[in-house]
């Protein structure tokens, strides 16, 4: 990733055109396909590690990665960081909303969560206008709204009765406030990046969230024995932390840089939509004809949102 320090000043108020603006919207298809393919792998960790301290060893890895890529490949150095509040409070919010994802699952279904979760790209298309001014045009929220629907559609299997009984808990509750978090933190990116390299400010943001996560996994460190964990589970941890947080916090980034806040965080709707494609070319199965209509809506309305002017 090339470090351009005239377009992260400029990025506030102006967006990337041409092949540049096409990259980044291919990033954050990348991106969703990552985030598809780490559910299975996630699962698999769930299954056999507390999900706290699993999040833990995932975002430790990561920030040694992140190190690695900033001081070897990009010759950054990692010295004292300026502007330290920057990473404390982008941090505190990546973290806080991971740990809310956790406790909140205890409470409610990933069916109820994942239709808090559709309220993200609009929450962070307002948080965008509050701190940086950027306007969300009619088009674009009208896309969202679309994506939108079609995502519950999918998470709710189609089913109308579980839509019309959903139910909002204590669980939800809480995890809408980690949404919330996410929906303040996407902006923030952008806005505090300054002219530190993306890399190099990577590593720090999740350096501080993982000093967060350390402090609210305490407790359950005590009942782990780290020797036991098994190999198997140390590479899917690799590969999670990777792939699914390095490289996609990478591409975020990059996006964020080229296109509008609420652009980006709406191919988070692409997810469940990702997941039915890959679980099918698995060979796990394909989701009925109804659920297929709903991944269908929200991919058109996606691609519209995505041609629509910035």
């Amino acid at each position: 990733m090339k470090h351009d320090p005239e377009l992260t000043r400029r990025s506030h108020v102006h967006y990337a055109t041409g092949k540049e603006k096409l990259r980044a919207h291919a990033g954050m298809v990348l991106f969703s396909l990552l985030v598809a393919g780490s559910f299975s792998v996630g699962g698999m960790i769930a299954r056999e590690m507390d999900p706290l301290v699993a999040s833990l060893l995932r975002f430790i890895i990561t920030t040694a990665v992140l190190a690695g890529i900033t001081i070897v490949m990009f010759r950054q150095p990692l010295g004292r960081p300026t502007r330290p509040h920057r990473f404390i409070v982008t941090g505190l919010l990546l973290a806080f909303y991971i740990i809310t994802m956790f406790i909140a699952l205890q409470y409610t279904s990933p069916v109820s969560a994942g239709a808090v979760f559709t309220l993200m790209p609009l929450m962070s298309a307002g948080f965008a206008y509050v701190l940086m001014g950027q306007k969300t045009r009619p088009g674009v929220l009208l896309s969202l709204l679309v994506a939108a629907a079609g995502a519950v559609w999918v998470v709710f299997r189609g089913d109308v009765d579980a839509i019309l009984s959903f139910d909002v808990g204590s669980g939800e509750i809480l995890y809408f406030f980690g949404v919330l978090a996410h929906a303040v933190y996407a902006p923030l990116l952008r806005r505090y990046q300054g002219d530190d390299h993306p890399v190099a400010f990577g590593f720090w943001v999740n350096a501080a969230a993982t000093a967060f996560i350390f402090l609210a996994t305490i407790p359950a460190l005590i009942d782990v024995g780290l020797a036991e964990v098994t190999l198997k589970m140390w590479l899917l941890l690799i590969y999670i932390a990777v792939m699914a947080t390095t490289l996609t916090f990478l591409l975020m980034q990059y996006a964020l840089l080229r296109l509008p806040s609420s652009k980006v965080v709406g191919y988070g709707y692409l997810a469940p939509t990702t997941v039915i494609i890959m679980e099918g070319l698995l060979g796990h199965g394909w989701a009925s004809l109804t659920v297929m209509v709903g991944a269908l809506i929200t991919a058109c309305a996606l691609i519209i949102m995505a041609l629509l002017p910035d």
